[in-house]
């Protein structure tokens, strides 16, 4: 099941909370710092990426990302920027980068203990490393796929690729990136975001956390199991007064200097 461009900027206000709060944290030109080559990790379509390029006009930026209608949209908005379509986890470039950008993409990946000083390693001395990743996975709406995923019909599809705790804690990082770092900083926010709609919190994961595990179910399973995800995440989140849906959303941060 691709990747839906549109359906994950129907939220684009929201989603650019976050990357806006980690590029805050990143020096910017008028500090002096001026990197030369910049990757964004896990670019999507390219909205920070973008940012990134306009921010460093002098810069090579690079946009890496596994999905090519992503890449496709992200290509359509012009730019001088070069996009590479590819796993993350198999990224391997031959020159090393200033700055190595990630806005909600490497919490899709494994074994964060040997990802992170892999990633760290592909900065020239004194480059930056920014990241921010979700860690909502203790959330009604993360909870109630959980759950439903270990149901039958559908656990026989996708008990073995669940992943319980694809973020660890804050401290964990801080533990696996100060030996390679001579400044780190690991912190959290929780957003409280207002939707609204009938069920916007099952629209935000139907851009998200729906999409592989939809994508490993068959296709006659599909509608059911989003079906009933709808009923519970309608059944956690109910309306305010106002009409609006309050959803709160932890996510993790960490920028790190390499030495």
């Amino acid at each position: 099941m691709p990747w839906d461009p549109k359906r994950y900027e129907s939220f684009a206000d929201a989603r650019m909370r976050p990357l806006l709060d980690l590029l805050a944290r990143v020096p910017g030109p008028e500090s002096g710092w001026l990197p030369q080559r910049i990757a964004d990790l896990g670019c999507g379509g390219g909205n920070g990426t973008r940012m990134l390029a306009q921010r460093w006009p002098r810069a090579h930026v690079v946009g890496v990302d596994n999905s090519p209608e992503m890449l496709r949209a992200a290509r359509s908005r012009g730019g001088s920027i070069e996009w590479q379509q590819t796993e993350l986890g198999g990224w391997h470039p031959q020159e090393k980068f200033e700055l190595l950008f990630s806005n909600a993409a490497l919490h899709w990946l494994d074994d964060h203990r040997t990802l992170f000083p892999r990633l760290i390693k592909l900065l020239a001395s004194g480059g930056m490393l920014a990241v921010q990743m979700p860690r909502n996975f203790g959330a009604a709406s993360h909870l109630a796929a959980l759950e439903l995923a270990r149901e039958a019909p559908y656990r026989e599809h996708l008990d073995a690729g669940l992943r319980t705790r694809p973020v660890l804690e804050p401290r964990e990082y801080y533990g696996i990136l100060a030996p390679h770092s001579t400044q780190l900083e690991v912190w959290e926010t929780e957003y409280l975001h207002v939707l609204s709609g009938d069920n916007p919190v099952a629209d935000w994961t139907r851009a998200t956390l729906m999409v592989p595990l939809l994508d490993a179910l068959p296709l006659t399973l599909r509608p059911s199991f989003e079906a009933e995800y709808r009923r519970r995440v309608a059944a956690a989140y109910a309306r305010s007064p106002d009409g609006t849906t309050l959803y709160s959303f932890r996510r993790l941060f960490m920028a790190a200097r390499s030495r």
